[in-house]
């Protein structure tokens, strides 16, 4: 089951690149009437909590700029950045190598425990698997406000 899990992450992260390489960059900023955000935030958004994800279930050391935090964390928003976001380009040699890393899971380390439960709102994560599963759904959740807000776009 384990595996699954990978081979699904490594598939989500596909279509995302795919979709985020179709986009032209001026519309990453655009910021559409009823959304809280753009599609650049999205996408850094994804970036940046991956990276949580990854680092919390795997204790690997981030491999993000530390920017990343102040403009993509939850809560922060594009009208209240004081520093230039990453270009496209950036963002996706991001979600390349983020890519890279998800390669290299296997599924024993989806089974370790966590050295203290990941605990958010209601929820409680044990595991490296439980927390890692809850990435991919929340990445996915923002893939569909990507293309929600693509849609509104081209009306």
């Amino acid at each position: 089951m384990s595996e699954m899990i990978i081979s699904t992450a490594k598939f989500g992260r596909q279509v995302m690149l795919q979709q985020v390489q179709a986009i032209p960059e001026e519309q990453f900023d655009i910021q559409t009437a009823g959304f809280n955000n753009t599609i650049r935030w999205n996408v850094g958004h994804i970036i940046y909590w991956m990276d949580t994800y990854i680092t919390l279930s795997f204790g690997s050391p981030s491999a993000i700029p530390d920017s990343y935090a102040l403009l993509f964390n939850s809560g922060t928003k594009p009208s209240e950045w004081k520093v230039a976001p990453p270009s496209k380009k950036e963002l996706v040699e991001m979600l390349t190598a983020q890519l890279s890393r998800l390669s290299e899971l296997n599924s024993d380390m989806l089974e370790e425990k966590l050295s203290t439960p990941y605990v958010m709102g209601p929820f409680q994560f044990s595991t490296a698997g439980e927390l890692f599963n809850f990435a991919l759904l929340h990445e996915a959740i923002h893939l569909g406000t990507i293309s929600s807000l693509l849609k509104v776009q081209t009306r």
